[in-house]
């Protein structure tokens, strides 16, 4: 990956808050959402693996986007609890770097994938008899496997710009993470294109995942509203609930840092989209995809049982 010509060999990282009462508080209030986003999702992964009647196409996507919250959240919440408590808010240029791949590779991978999650919803309900065939393992897997190539591509490009730049003057990032605004703020001398770039990572990466997303679901409506009885119809929709609730809070907080993330832009109010992001998403999908879920619901009582 190619490097600028920096004289910053670490960056500061400014947290939430210097208040050593508060950052107490946060470290255990972070320690308690992490620990309970490490075993939510640590659970129904092992409940998929283990419960034949989970071996479906929905609950292979499920058990992936699993896997990815869990990988998600460790990239950022393990450094965020190490600076609430410890007076060295430093991190390496190549701990940065790291840390800004992975975040940006598994948050765009997280896009496609909630994108083929829909398509798995649509082709189980517009086109039931052909679900099995349609969506094998085969197709799962590729599915899977494009979300993260697609993901870590673009991380790559955004990467490799990025940490191309000049950082030769102040190191003090205000968040509590490496994210592209506050890098690019630091950095000495020509920005030109990035504004660009971002735009190019908006299409690519949440533009286009919603689009598709919405015409799946234009599809599935199209088909629900063919149906005569209104069980069917709630059944149909019941089948995609977890899902468009986990779309809308995700997709959510992105659009919502895109939209008014700028060279000017409030840093507190972006801390906290960030953070629910970042560090509570995760945690909620577990809940999202199992309390509303009887089949997870009796996998998980015949494991307790």
């Amino acid at each position: 990956m190619e490097r600028g010509n920096h004289t910053v060999t670490e960056f500061i990282l400014v947290g939430f808050t210097t208040d050593p009462v508060i950052q107490l508080i946060l470290f255990v209030v972070f320690l308690g959402v992490y620990s309970v986003t490490v075993v939510g999702n640590t659970i129904l992964m092992a409940l998929i693996c283990n419960d034949s009647r989970l071996h479906t196409p929905m609950y292979f996507f499920i058990g992936n986007l699993s896997f990815l919250d869990l990988w998600y959240s460790t990239v950022y919440t393990p450094k965020i609890l190490v600076t609430c408590i410890s007076e060295d808010k430093s991190i390496s240029f190549a701990g940065c770097l790291a840390q800004f791949f992975f975040s940006a590779g598994l948050a765009f991978s997280e896009c496609y994938l909630l994108a083929s999650m829909a398509y798995d919803r649509y082709v189980a309900i517009s086109k039931p008899l052909l679900y099995s065939q349609a969506m094998s393992i085969t197709v799962c897997a590729f599915l899977v496997a494009a979300s993260y190539f697609g993901g870590f591509v673009n991380s790559y490009i955004i990467t490799k710009r990025t940490f191309a730049l000049n950082f030769c003057g102040d190191n003090v990032i205000d968040d509590f993470f490496c994210d592209l605004l506050p890098l690019v703020k630091l950095a000495c001398g020509r920005k030109d294109g990035f504004q660009t770039l971002r735009y190019f990572l908006l299409a690519s990466n949440v533009i286009i995942p919603i689009v598709l997303i919405l015409t799946s679901y234009l599809f599935i409506i199209t088909t629900v509203l063919r149906i005569r009885s209104t069980q069917g119809c709630l059944k149909a929709f019941s089948t995609c609930s977890s899902h468009l609730i986990s779309v809308t809070l995700y997709y959510g907080s992105i659009l919502y840092i895109y939209c008014h993330s700028g060279y000017r832009y409030s840093m507190d109010r972006n801390k906290i989209v960030s953070t629910f992001h970042t560090v509570v998403f995760p945690t909620l999908n577990p809940m999202i995809y199992s309390l509303r879920n009887k089949d997870v619901k009796e996998a998980l009582n015949k494991l307790f049982k």
